[in-house]
């Protein structure tokens, strides 16, 4: 990588903790399907970040990490992998084509989360922003197929950088632990008192449901 992977882990903090004063509760319901991206991650275990924060806080380091760690392989790949690259290639024109990609240019906040919230029972979406995206992608033309052995060659190379991944992956996490009192610091200070705000709020209501002055 042009830059070290030191410096691109500074980087990625430093934006998080710049967005993080910004983060506020989440009005709508909670999703019931956890995200796989932050339910127990290694990159969050090694930033001091719990299962007891927020999902939009995890989510938003997340993401930043998983750039960095999706750079490097992309770089590794276009070196090492010309039959995943060239897949990746045909793969990628194949998305430039669709005429609609809602999920593209999103903030590292809402990348990879889902583009539509969960229904309501008995009250039906009449479209969804998911289904729409899907439409598009159904009215390309696939891709073109692989011979067994070219199938083969290609798990291989797929192997070699998931392996690739899993490695830079561990770099980082040793690399995130020097910024664990920050990112902690920074919960404690705009995190944890909305909870606890919320959580004072809620305990009035239940404490006094309804209002002495309504006859």
């Amino acid at each position: 990588m042009e830059r070290s992977l030191e410096s691109l882990v500074d980087q990625a903090v430093e934006a998080w903790l710049r967005w993080v004063p910004r983060w506020a509760p989440a009005t709508h319901r909670g999703r019931v399907a956890p995200c796989r991206r932050c339910l127990g991650s290694p990159v969050l275990s090694a930033v001091g970040i719990g299962g007891n924060v927020p999902h939009g806080v995890q989510h938003g380091l997340s993401t930043r990490i998983k750039s960095i760690v999706d750079q490097a392989v992309a770089e590794y790949t276009a070196r090492n992998l010309p039959m995943l690259q060239a897949e990746l290639d045909h793969q990628a024109a194949r998305n430039r084509s669709r005429a609609y990609r809602p999920a593209d240019g999103l903030d590292p906040e809402y990348e990879g989360m889902p583009l539509d919230p969960d229904p309501v029972p008995g009250a039906p979406f009449l479209f969804t922003v998911a289904g729409l995206a899907d439409e598009a992608a159904a009215q390309l033309p696939p891709l073109p197929p692989l011979s067994d052995e070219a199938k083969a060659a290609l798990r291989q190379e797929v192997a070699l950088a998931d392996e690739y991944a899993n490695m830079v992956g561990r770099e980082i996490c040793g690399l995130l632990l020097r910024h664990r009192l920050h990112v902690q610091a920074a919960i404690s200070q705009y995190v944890e008192p909305q909870i606890e705000a919320m959580l004072a709020e809620l305990s009035e209501a239940l404490d006094s449901p309804f209002d002495p002055d309504t006859p």
